[in-house]
């Protein structure tokens, strides 16, 4: 009978394929950072079968990942498979080579192995527990396991893995202590009854040193599906493929669907106060909030000197803030709102992805917050909808174009934005009954301190991207 060598000790010999691993993760949120050490800080057997012609095992492993510029470490989980031959179909995830014995030689992310990942799935539908790992189902939910799975290749700061398009799990994939959002305001929509997220059926948790955390979510998965940024870009392009034709008459017209978006996003918001209260930001707070953007943008003209032209007008807009008399609600929100966080199904939008903005502190994500920050947001990603799309004609159309055309082009594709995020809005006040755009003030701020934002970001990582923010500064503080 094989001896089943203890987790931690097997970790301990895998610390330097993992330094060399972790920096080709999409989810590693230090890319060009210098990793000093990675050390184990628990490891815990979840599963193992040595019969048969092809032995698999399944270690989950917390790793402290230390950088060389001395920055606070981060924590990172793992779900660890070994298998004595690793198939082809599973080169690409390959961690190393501890050996562990002659059953279990190779190291890999055990994640996109059907057979371990159903294994996770079976953990949670029966309520096990793994050490310092509870693996819960909610209470009534019903969990179809032996189901075949498959990674979702495409996330940025998590891993998902859906199975056979009935549920998916979600594994995150950085580690903070406290309950993950996108855990807590799951369980509180699905407990209200909330139609517009999908239902909650189990998750994992743990420890993080002495505090608890959130590993994992399972919820049901939206079958036939659409994410709302797919669907707006091919709108986009309808409109430009027509020639003659405005916003409101080409076939593909997405005015409704935005209509109707506002009115999903107007719903969740109204069950977030319901489930979790809500509250008032008065004076001090508007000002507050002001100077928290101010200080973002101080930071930001540092990073790209383009903003120091738009400087003035944008403090102009955060003093308008500052110096509002009138209280405006406040909740828990999504909190990084935008086209690709909805999913439209045949019958309805969903919301998805409650986290929050992962580069922010927890107790930043969990704050109430004005529900106007996520109307901004996805006001923004109309915007980008469209705009990317329009850079993309302009450098690809063929040399003697008219300037007419493309000035045309413009033209349409700001109509269509316009038409939309109005739409987005009217969905919004029939449900909520306040229409955003009456406290233009907030509602621009918040926009304008998106933009900020984005300026930064695509300055780092998509610099042909840097006019879309740059032209919404100018158009808002026109304004």
């Amino acid at each position: 009978m094989t001896t089943i060598e203890e987790p931690m000790a097997v970790a301990s010999r895998l610390t330097d394929d993992l330094a060399e691993w972790l920096p080709g993760q999409r989810w590693f949120a230090a890319k060009g950072r210098g990793i000093e050490s990675v050390t184990p800080v628990s490891a815990t057997l979840l599963y193992a079968v040595h019969d048969g012609n092809d032995p698999a095992r399944l270690d989950h492993l917390l790793v402290e990942v230390r950088y060389t510029d001395s920055s606070p470490a981060d924590y990172y989980q793992i779900l660890v498979g070994y298998r004595r031959h690793l198939p082809e179909r599973l080169e690409h995830v390959r961690i190393g080579e501890p050996r562990v014995h002659d059953d279990w030689r190779v190291a890999y992310d055990g994640l996109w192995d059907d057979e371990l990942a159903v294994a996770l799935l079976r953990l949670i539908a029966s309520g096990e527990r793994r050490g310092d790992l509870h693996f819960t189902p909610e209470h009534g939910a019903q969990i179809a396991t032996d189901l075949p799975s498959r990674v979702i290749d495409a996330e940025q700061s998590n891993s998902s893995v859906v199975f056979d398009e009935v549920s998916i799990l979600k594994l995150f994939r950085r580690i903070v202590p406290g309950v993950n959002p996108d855990v807590e305001l799951a369980r509180a929509l699905h407990r209200v009854g909330c139609e517009h997220v999908p239902p909650l059926l189990g998750s994992v948790t743990g420890l993080l040193g002495s505090e608890p955390a959130s590993y994992a979510m399972l919820t049901e998965y939206a079958e036939n599906a659409a994410d709302g940024w797919s669907m707006a870009s091919a709108s986009v392009r309808d409109l430009m493929a027509e020639e003659d034709l405005r916003a409101d008459e080409v076939g593909g017209d997405f005015a409704a669907e935005s209509h109707r978006l506002g009115e999903a996003v107007a719903t969740v918001h109204a069950d977030l106060a319901r489930a979790l209260g809500t509250g008032v930001m008065g004076p001090d707070g508007l000002a507050t909030l002001a100077a928290q953007m101010e200080t973002r943008l101080a930071s930001a003209i540092h990073a790209v000197p383009d903003l120091e032209m738009y400087e003035e007008r944008l403090l102009d807009a955060y003093a308008a803030l500052a110096n509002s008399t009138e209280p405006i609600p406040i909740q828990r929100i999504h909190g990084d709102l935008h086209l690709g966080q909805v999913l439209r199904t045949p019958y309805r939008w969903l919301l998805i992805d409650f986290e929050g903005e992962p580069i922010k502190p927890l107790a930043e994500r969990v704050k109430m917050e004005s529900p106007l920050r996520d109307i901004a947001g996805m006001l923004r990603s109309y915007d980008y909808a469209a705009t990317h799309l329009l850079l993309a004609e302009e450098r690809e159309a063929p040399v003697g174009v008219p300037e007419d055309h493309d000035a045309q082009l413009r033209y349409r594709t700001e109509e269509w934005i316009n038409r939309n995020r109005d739409a987005f809005c009217t969905g919004y006040a029939q449900v909520s009954g306040s229409d955003p755009r009456s406290n233009g003030v907030v509602l621009r701020a918040y926009e304008l301190d998106k933009a900020v934002y984005e300026t930064v970001y695509e300055t780092r990582n998509r610099p042909a991207w840097l006019s879309i923010p740059l032209s919404s500064i100018e158009r808002l503080t026109a304004q």
